[in-house]
């Protein structure tokens, strides 16, 4: 796989040491064991994949790239460029200035961007829509363009299966950024429908059986269909996307769910599904994909709690959230400084929707076992950041040091 010119300082000699050897060891990546760090009292399980992907390294690229390549220019971003707090202070302390929220809320007024500007289009992609606009200013949207191509994959399967004849259904957060980008691409196609989650792709299952009545669906799916959907006939054959960055398993199961529905409302035989239900199982990301097989495999394990790294708004990190809590205590975390003592702990709550402090988050005892992963736009330099200042809270100072030595001499 490619490699990319990424800033030294998001870069962890102790990880990328761990890393390398991981995937020489296992180069199918079939093996989903977390790499275990004896660090005196302190017991870590790092899963085996975590940190940036393919796409996040991309658009970092890209965009310090921009900078280089446009000194004296007013460089912007249409929003952040990943979810992840300080990347985008790193790109603002550059002087690139965000055009949006993530929630497509203006920060600044169209008329203060003129052609000589530079706009980065994010990791996430952005909407035809927003790419006509920057056109009609005189500027060219590819430029710098940072979107995923695991993005662009979905975006393109979804034209090809629209092309076709079959609606599609996204199932992502609607007001998230590529869930927005990948609605608007699909619905210049054929008509399209956003599900955020199986409890609405079982509501959308009710109108493919005609089991409530059509003009519900406008109110039950406000704001998450497109122009001219027909509730009467654009359910009849239908294709399975998905924000790249949602639980792979519910993905699954929405489409399986959908697909069960649909041919058992239609008498059609499963070998012949394909002419309902389009396949979308290649759509999924990679990524998104190891990342949580990885929490998956280091969960079979026993720990005292676990801590996921990364910014709030990540979609991706919040599901590796959700996983970890079924098993144990989790806490997730922005940086280092979230573990404030060895008594207390600042965290976000993603069922509150606010940041928290506990204490008494540390066992009573020793030696303890705490899991750590992080989400797909964290720096591997954050991830040792936390686990040298878990190690220091825990009178294990230097462990680091000391692990770096052990992996780099393996």
């Amino acid at each position: 796989m490619k490699s990319f010119n990424v800033p030294e300082h998001y870069r962890s000699p102790l990880v990328s040491a761990i890393k390398q050897k991981r995937k020489a060891d296992d180069k199918m990546k079939k093996d989903y064991t977390p790499t275990v760090l004896e660090a005196g009292s302190l017991q870590i399980l790092l899963a085996r994949h975590f940190g940036f992907c393919y796409g996040v390294e991309n658009a970092i690229e890209i965009a310090f790239r921009a900078v280089e390549e446009n000194k004296g220019k007013r460089i912007f971003l249409l929003s952040e460029m990943i979810h992840n707090p300080g990347v985008n202070a790193d790109l603002q302390a550059l002087g690139i200035r965000f055009v949006m929220d993530t929630k497509g809320n203006m920060l600044m007024s169209w008329d203060d961007i003129t052609s000589d500007d530079v706009v980065i289009i994010p990791a996430f992609g952005t909407t035809l829509e927003m790419e006509q606009l920057l056109k009609d200013k005189g500027i060219n949207p590819t430029h710098y363009e940072t979107t995923c191509p695991f993005v662009e994959k979905v975006w393109n399967r979804a034209g090809k299966i629209g092309d076709e004849g079959y609606t599609i259904v996204v199932h992502g957060k609607p007001g998230h950024e590529e869930t927005r980008a990948t609605f608007s691409h699909s619905k210049a196609h054929t008509p399209t429908v956003v599900v955020k989650d199986m409890a609405q792709a079982e509501l959308l299952g009710q109108y493919v059986m005609r089991e409530l009545p059509d003009e519900q669906f406008y109110i039950d799916f406000k704001g998450q269909y497109s122009d001219g959907f027909d509730v009467t006939k654009d359910l009849e054959r239908i294709g399975v996307v998905n924000q790249t960055t949602m639980l792979a398993s519910e993905t699954q199961g929405i489409a399986d769910y959908l697909k069960n529905v649909i041919l058992d409302h239609y008498g059609i035989p499963t070998h012949r599904s394909s002419e309902r239900v389009a396949d979308t199982r290649d759509t999924l990301c990679y990524a998104t994909n190891d990342n949580q097989s990885a929490v998956t495999g280091m969960l079979e394990e026993d720990a005292d709690f676990a801590l996921v790294v990364g910014g709030y708004n990540s979609s991706n990190t919040s599901h590796l959230v959700e996983l970890c809590e079924l098993k144990l205590p989790t806490y997730f975390i922005s940086d280092e400084n979230c573990l404030v003592s060895a008594n207390e702990i600042r965290h976000y709550d993603l069922h509150q929707h606010k940041e928290l402090v506990t204490t008494g988050y540390l066992p009573p005892f020793k030696p303890f076992r705490v899991m750590i992963t992080s989400g797909a736009s964290c720096p591997d330099a954050l991830v040792e950041r936390v686990i040298a200042r878990l190690a220091t809270l825990t009178g294990n100072a230097g462990a680091v040091a000391t692990l770096q030595a052990k992996w780099e001499g393996v």
